[in-house]
């Protein structure tokens, strides 16, 4: 059961972080991070288990609604008490209260959770993660220090991290629209989660996440940071991830060393295919199709969901985008839909292939 790669679950931050931090003289710091680590393949079980079932099953089990709702934003946000499980946690909010909170991290999620469903259903008339009005699920303050958020298959879960190394994992609206879109990918094109299809299937993540923040700032591809998770990652000059220069996210970090993201095919990483191997290394080498489309959106200039956004989602709702899915089929069907959205030989054809040429795919 454990070889299930079909979308286990999907955390913000990979193994090979973890793997660093558990290696630190600072005994607080390696502790947790093991403790993250565990949380963090405790749950691929519910995830995969979650994938496999029917839909009657997933209605029985809350994963799915079984009947399409309105499209209007359904959204719970609970607080988790610092527990492992979710039995006794308290309802901070409810959309069709739509109460007041004081909470921060509250206030987070409700705004990343909101922006991010008015992306999905105002640019592509998607109502919610399923299409059929699934209500968006959030828990904070998971268990203690937990250094990771992860999307499970029916639910958000943020932990606060441990205030050294990371902040509160709800400090990133791009985090936040990166674990939902996990929810949109696993409803569409249910990629493998496993080496080129598994780098696809977090690329498509950063790659909505990072349009959610920009479209919520108003920040169009010339003065948007392309960053992901600079917040979540204590200190100015660091982020979890860059997609306008893969492996800059983190230089020369006192625990983390520097970011291993290659942003061209030529340094693409094999790693094995198991769970401490990143699934052949998914986290790493999404920066090679991250940097296809930072390079193709910047190419198009205005606003990135205006033009590259239309053609990316085009791509992930394609029916013939298959679960092994390798880069240059998503090249390929990027390529097409270009040209079907905006003309055979139109400047956003040529700056999608710019973008791919860039990342030598």
């Amino acid at each position: 059961m454990c070889k299930n790669h079909f979308n286990p679950i999907h955390c913000i931050i990979p193994p090979h972080m973890l793997d660093k931090l558990m290696l630190s003289d600072n005994k607080e710091i390696a502790d947790l991070a093991v403790n993250s680590s565990f949380r963090s393949n405790r749950y691929r079980s519910d995830r995969a288990f979650f994938q496999a079932s029917t839909d009657h099953a997933k209605t029985v089990l809350g994963v799915i609604s079984g009947v399409t709702g309105p499209a209007v934003l359904q959204m719970s946000v609970y607080d988790n008490k610092h527990r492992t499980d979710f039995t006794h946690a308290k309802l901070l909010y409810d959309s069709t209260t739509n109460q007041a909170v004081t909470s921060k991290d509250a206030k987070n999620v409700i705004a990343g959770g909101k922006a991010s469903w008015d992306f999905y259903f105002q640019l592509f008339g998607r109502n919610s993660i399923d299409n059929k009005g699934m209500t968006i699920s959030q828990y904070i303050h998971y268990d203690r220090k937990m250094e990771n958020a992860y999307w499970d298959g029916r639910r958000m879960v943020y932990g606060d991290g441990d205030g050294v190394i990371f902040a509160s994992f709800t400090s990133d609206m791009d985090v936040i629209g990166h674990e939902l879109t996990h929810g949109v990918t696993e409803h569409e094109a249910n990629l493998e989660y496993s080496k080129q299809s598994g780098a696809l299937n977090e690329s498509f993540s950063d790659i909505f996440g990072i349009m959610i923040k920009q479209r919520f700032l108003n920040q169009d591809v010339k003065t948007a940071d392309w960053l992901i998770g600079e917040n979540v990652l204590k200190g100015k000059q660091y982020a979890l991830r860059s997609m306008k220069a893969p492996g800059t996210g983190y230089v020369n970090h006192p625990l983390l060393g520097t970011d291993p993201q290659p942003a061209t095919m030529d340094k693409y990483v094999d790693l094995p295919d198991t769970s401490q191997g990143d699934y052949g290394g998914v986290h790493i080498n999404s920066g090679i199709p991250n940097f296809a489309f930072y390079v193709a959106a910047y190419n198009m200039g205005g606003y990135s969901w205006d033009k590259a956004g239309r053609i990316w989602y085009a791509v992930l709702t394609d029916e013939s985008l298959a679960q092994d899915a390798q880069f240059v089929d998503v090249k390929n069907l990027s390529i097409v839909h270009a040209e079907k959205l905006f003309g055979l030989n139109s400047p956003e054809v040529t700056a999608v292939k710019q973008g791919w040429i860039a990342a030598k795919v």
